[in-house]
């Protein structure tokens, strides 16, 4: 049953830190207009000189009322600073009382969970319901131990104490299904993974596993830890884009591969690697670099068996001018029954197999020569090889679970599946990789 303090809002104010400054400035308003949310820039935000426009391609910093692009029902920049499914319980466990499906929350709008989520979110935006006094939605003191106990009841729909409900809401706007909380520490800011209650095996380590492989293949990735905290692992994820300065935060501006593509949650199906390496080409920094390295990334995640590679899992900076690829974040080998498997993005038209042949297929809207391709992924087979033993005895994985992992999500025999006869040392440095680390 919904509250009496749950009356859908009709607007929302957004504030933003601009770059290199420890403090917000409103920049706009967002209506709701029917289904829509429109957006207009304050007078006083158009007259910043250090404004920036929230993301030129939807939201260009010019006068006058923002409709959203493309059919979408809100700007897709905005969105991407909205809880996703675990912020969303959250919410709706604080305002109910009950663990509702996400799916069963229609009578909640896309400005309360703006409203209503933690003001720490992802990026350089919040969101108030005044656009002249900044009241920031703060996190009670709590440990990680206390994090994760009302992270385990929220799962089952209990009540929490108005200390964990403060702080566990804190996290809310960071985005993901999984259960977590955002932790503070000195001069880093961390995003705390737990485990869920219908875990088949360590998720917690197996992200840690592929995150500290990925960084020894090459990849520019988020650094991770491990830690324990009420006999549980604990992934810590450090945030990249917060950055202490002599007094306080700053923050940077971020707007997802999603957003990148001009695409929502209902038309992700159809955001492809191919698409956005064609946007990297003339909307990013070192454009060359970042093909390469997002090839990088499209072939690790084959490897490890990531095939939660949505849009929302790949994000870049936003300057005001430019685009820059962030670190690799969410870089999970997820579960499989059998051994074909599917990317959540297309990789080249309407292809999305979990198969090498496909990243090899593909080179070219990457600007890489098939040699150049070739050596990427043999490269990261080796150091998935080379490296598997001590990252996995550093996450202190039990043998049953290292079965699970090796061969099945990491090296999957799938992944060489229909390569041509000219791949045959490709497949072959791949089956003995594979081997090694089963054992």
């Amino acid at each position: 049953m919904m509250t009496s303090d749950m009356a859908d809002p009709d607007q929302a104010y957004v504030w933003i830190w601009l770059p290199d400054h420890t403090e917000p400035v409103v920049a706009g308003r967002l209506m709701r207009d029917g289904e829509l949310l429109t957006f207009t820039y304050g007078t006083s935000y158009r007259g910043n000189k250090s404004a920036i426009a929230i993301y030129e391609p939807e939201l260009p910093l010019r006068e006058g009322l923002i409709q959203p692009i493309n059919g979408l029902m809100m700007p897709s920049c905005i969105r991407d600073g909205s809880p996703d499914a675990w912020g969303r319980r959250v919410i709706i466990n604080r305002l109910t009382g009950k663990n509702q499906d996400v799916g069963d929350v229609a009578q909640l709008s896309e400005l309360t969970y703006l409203l209503r989520s933690g003001s720490d979110r992802i990026g350089a935006l919040d969101f108030q319901q005044s656009a002249t006094e900044y009241i920031p939605r703060l996190a009670a003191e709590a440990s990680i131990e206390e994090l994760l106990e009302a992270a385990e009841r929220i799962e089952k729909g209990l009540p929490l104490s108005q200390a964990l409900d403060q702080a566990i809401n804190h996290g809310t706007s960071i985005g993901g299904a999984r259960p977590k909380a955002l932790i503070e520490n000195g001069d880093l800011k961390h995003i705390a993974k737990f485990s869920a209650s219908n875990d088949l095996h360590s998720v917690v380590k197996a992200e840690f596993i592929a995150m500290r492989l990925a960084a020894r293949a090459g990849i520019n990735v988020a650094h991770v830890d491990l830690t324990r905290a009420a006999g549980k692992d604990v992934l810590l994820i450090e945030r990249f884009d917060r950055e202490r300065a002599d007094v306080g935060w700053t923050r940077r501006a971020m707007v997802s591969a999603l957003t990148i593509l001009g695409l929502d949650e209902m038309m992700a199906r159809y955001a492809s690697y191919e698409d956005l390496a064609e946007v990297i080409r003339y909307r990013f920094r070192k454009p060359k670099e970042t093909l390469k390295e997002l090839y990088g990334r499209l072939c690790f995640n084959i490897l490890c068996g990531n095939t939660d590679d949505h849009a929302r899992n790949h994000a870049a900076f936003w300057d005001g001018k430019m685009l820059n690829l962030t670190p690799a974040y969410d870089i999970c080998p997820q579960g499989r029954a059998g051994n074909e498997a599917t990317q959540a993005m297309l990789i080249k038209g309407d292809e999305r197999h979990s198969l090498l042949s496909n990243c090899l297929n593909a080179a070219s809207d990457f600007l890489l020569t098939e040699a150049e391709a070739m050596s990427i992924i043999e490269g990261q087979i080796l150091a998935i090889a080379e490296n598997w033993t001590e990252v996995c005895d550093e996450a202190s994985l039990s043998l049953t679970d290292r079965a699970l992992l090796a061969g099945r999500q990491f090296l999957n025999a799938y992944c060489v599946e229909g390569l041509a006869a000219e791949h045959a040392a490709l497949a072959a440095a791949f089956e003995d990789a594979r081997a090694l680390i089963i054992g």
